[in-house]
């Protein structure tokens, strides 16, 4: 048995366009010339992101943006993941 499986289904990814409804990421020429970011604010999605890969909790980001929601950060993640998902990424081969 599978001790984890209760909680893949509760972290399984969603498609963006399915989990959010209403867009928490926008992307507008006017705002940082278009570069997606958390609807209302300047923050790129990239920063939002990165926070995450640099290890910070979202306890930690939600103290360094307040402007921001638990579900922003979650957005920022979900279309990351999307976007990574619909386009080709350069990697370099190991072999």
């Amino acid at each position: 048995m599978n001790r984890c499986a209760g909680k893949q289904e509760r972290f399984a990814f969603r498609p963006y366009t399915e989990s959010m409804p209403e867009s928490r990421i926008v992307a507008d020429h006017r705002i940082m010339d278009g570069v997606p970011c958390i609807r209302g604010t300047r923050i790129p999605v990239a920063t939002v992101v990165g926070r995450l890969a640099q290890g910070l909790s979202v306890k930690e980001i939600l103290a360094d943006y307040p402007q921001l929601s638990a579900d922003d950060v979650r957005a920022s993640l979900e279309f990351a993941a999307a976007a990574v998902s619909e386009r080709q990424v350069p990697l370099r081969s190991t072999a």
